[in-house]
């Protein structure tokens, strides 16, 4: 197992929900170039949707031609390269939001994965997540940068009081929002039969960790766990936009 070569297959779906007008979440993938993200876009007007097409097409084509499969060894490792490439996403959406004054203030999340092999790089900025499934058991992988995880996090609120505030919405980093952001940036490793999955706030808020968990450990390829999990976060409330995307690890 510890040399056991692992290749990657992905797959997603993407709804509006049943309360939005529009689908502000994006998602982009390249199994080539090992490069996987979701979006979740904010703003008034189209600003959220713009945010977030940007945002992914920004960090498709930074990533995907510099991936570590494309470039010779001793070059910049891939955690700066993830950096960078956020770094130059942000300030992409953050120019644009300074030239245009009917998108300013336009921001979106971001969580993706980089892989080469069975090296796993995930790059995190807001409140969309990352887990890992394992032997059936779900683990979850990024942070929320939001008002309330934060509160938590410092013992000031309880996990039930974060889930009932009217502040569970207000994240505390976002790309474009500022002209520089920090992302998390967290380096694994995968074993064959690992599943990631990315998502927006719009799956989270409507199902439980442990009934992912439960759906995602069923023996179905990704493309229909992840109508399964859309179909059950819209029959739960769908009060969000809502987007999975899973990427398994194979052997």
């Amino acid at each position: 197992m510890a040399t056991a070569v692992v290749n990657y297959t992905a797959a997603a779906v993407s709804d509006r929900g049943r309360k939005r007008p529009s689908n502000e979440d994006a998602f982009g993938f390249s199994v080539e170039s090992g490069v996987f993200f979701v979006c979740d876009g904010m703003g008034g007007a189209a600003a959220g949707e713009i945010a977030s097409s940007l945002a992914i097409d920004e960090m498709l084509r930074s990533l995907g031609t510099r991936h570590p499969s494309n470039r010779a060894a001793g070059e910049t490792p891939m955690p700066q390269l993830a950096e960078e490439a956020v770094f130059s996403t942000n300030q992409a959406i953050f120019s644009r939001s300074q030239r245009n004054q009917r998108l300013s203030g336009m921001g979106t999340t971001l969580v993706g994965l980089v892989v080469e092999e069975r090296r796993v790089w995930v790059v995190n900025v807001g409140d969309s997540r990352c887990y890992r499934l394992r032997a059936r058991r779900l683990e979850q992988i990024t942070q929320d940068h939001s008002l309330v995880e934060e509160q938590v996090r410092l013992g000031r609120m309880t996990r039930a009081e974060a889930l009932r505030s009217p502040l569970k919405n207000v994240i505390t980093r976002a790309l474009g929002t500022q002209n520089r952001v920090t992302p998390d940036i967290i380096e694994l490793e995968a074993e064959p039969g690992d599943l990631f999955l990315l998502c927006s706030d719009g799956l989270t808020r409507e199902l439980s960790d442990p009934l992912i968990e439960s759906m995602l450990s069923l023996d179905l390829p990704p493309e229909e766990l992840c109508g399964r999990l859309v179909n059950a976060a819209k029959k739960a409330g769908g009060h969000d936009n809502i987007t999975c995307l899973l990427v398994r690890a194979n052997q």
